[in-house]
Order: C-alpha cells, then structure tokens, then sequence
C-alpha cells in the first residue's frame, strides 16, 4: 500500500512539474507576425535615456548607480573607473594612438554627446519602441536631446550610391532576417560622432550591423562596427531589454538640450 501511495504521488509530483514547464513555455513564447517573424513591436525602455533606477513595492523610485555603496556622489567619481575597467574596447591602428590618448585625456568638451548632438549608432544603443510591418520596421529612440527615429526597409533592397557616400549622424539602415534574428546594416555616417566618450572616433566610411532577437517578452541588442580606423571589427557589449507592458507607456517627448557646462570643466593638469 504504501509503495502505491508512494507511485502515486510520484505520478502526481511529475504531473504538476510537466504543467509548470509547459505554462512557463507558454509564458515566455514569442510572438510572432502573420508571416511568421518574430514581432519585434513594443515599448522596449521604461523611461527616459540614462534612468537608473527601479520603482519598489511601496512606489518609491530607488537608484540602482554602478557606484560604492549606491552613492550618487560616488557613482560620478567611479564612473570613469567603471568605464575604463572594462575590457572591450574599440582597438584602433597605432596611427591613430596619439590622437585618442589626447581626446581621451583632454577632449571632453569636444564629445559632441556633450555639445547636445546625436548619439548616433551604435552608441545609442537598442531603440526605445519599435513599429513592425511586412515592409519596414521603425526604431524609435526616447533621447535626452532628440527624439530620433529610424525607418528600416524590409524588402530586400540594398544601399543606394547616394547613401554610402552621404555624410548623416544616424546614417541609412536596410534590414533583413536570419532565421529568427533581425539584421540591420547602417551606411552613410559622417565622422563627427563618437562611439564613446573616452575619445572613440570613427571615419566616414563607418558601417554598423546591429542584430536584434526577441525571446518571450526580452530583446537582445548587438552591434559591430567595421571601420578603417580599427584593427578589426568591433563590437559592443550586447544589450538587453524587457518589454514594457504598461498600457499607459509614452515618450516624454523632446525635452531640448541646452549646454550650460562646458565652460566649468576644470583642467587636472592647471594647478592655481
């Protein structure tokens, strides 16, 4: 008898797992379109560009800095440390040395990020809301200075002539899929923009893939450049989203930028 009741409830404890497993499948399953894509379209950022922090259970905005201790004040003074830390890095030809050193070191105010320009790609990282069709797909960005937007076709053309030679912040995109991944290529570039602020330039003839993939309610976000300036190509540290499910969810909208504080940047080297 008890080796009955035993079979049984090892029967009934399968039963519940296999129902668990099949529900959490189902929960995660991606959606997809009428031709059978997967359907990239949502909201993909719960707020403005650069917010760091999360909403707990009580309503409270809590920060969540990459700084000792959660400090704001210590999140500025470890910031650079953070960022230098890591060890992908753009590797530019011995050429070009000297010149990112110096922008680096001494080029801050130079970053057009700075100066209120574009971001650009790829440093503006994965789009904010993303608009589907059969035809193009359209990648929206909630900047703190812009509102950028992207309109990606989807039907199999290739760059034009006038496109490649063009000179653009954000550049010309064509997109394709392989298998389940979107690829978008980006020509067209001019060689104002950064890839980074510690002094990461780039050439006109930039050209960026970004692959993008939706699994359940999560987007996955990669981009490589491919530059004459570079020993190889470069790319980024893959980005993640979730879905923002909020019916309510909007873009702020341009807020302006207005640069107010280059003329209070302190020279380390100038001792008073």
């Amino acid at each position: 008898m008890k080796r009955q009741v035993s079979l049984f409830s090892r029967a009934v404890a399968a039963l519940l797992t296999l129902i668990l497993y099949v529900g959490t499948v189902a929960a995660q399953e991606t959606p997809r379109t009428a031709d059978g894509h997967p359907d990239l379209t949502g909201f993909w950022h719960a707020g403005a560009m650069g917010f760091r922090g999360f909403e707990n259970e009580d309503g409270d905005i809590v920060l969540n800095l990459e700084g000792r201790d959660n400090s704001l004040t210590n999140f500025e003074t470890d910031f650079a440390v953070l960022e230098r830390s890591k060890a992908n890095k753009p590797m530019y030809k011995p050429e070009y040395w000297d010149r990112i050193q110096d922008l680096d070191w001494n080029g801050l105010a130079l970053d057009p990020v700075f100066g209120c320009k574009p971001a650009s790609i790829p440093r503006v990282g994965p789009p904010h809301k993303i608009v589907q069709t059969p035809t193009e797909i359209i990648f929206m960005y909630d900047t703190r200075n812009i509102n950028a937007y992207r309109i990606i076709p989807m039907d199999g053309r290739e760059h034009l002539d006038i496109q490649v030679n063009d000179t653009t912040w954000m550049g010309y995109s064509v997109g394709r899929w392989e298998g389940d991944t979107l690829v978008v290529d980006s020509v067209g570039f001019n060689d104002e923009s950064w890839l980074g602020w510690m002094g990461y330039i780039h050439s006109w003839d930039m050209t960026v893939t970004e692959r993008i993939r939706r699994e359940g309610n999560t987007l996955y976000w990669e981009a490589t450049v491919d530059d004459t300036m570079l020993l190889e190509p470069w790319t980024v540290d893959p980005i993640q989203r979730q879905l923002n499910e909020d019916p309510d969810a909007f873009f702020f909208g341009d807020t302006g930028c207005e640069e107010r504080d280059a003329d209070r940047i302190v020279d380390p080297t100038v001792r008073g």
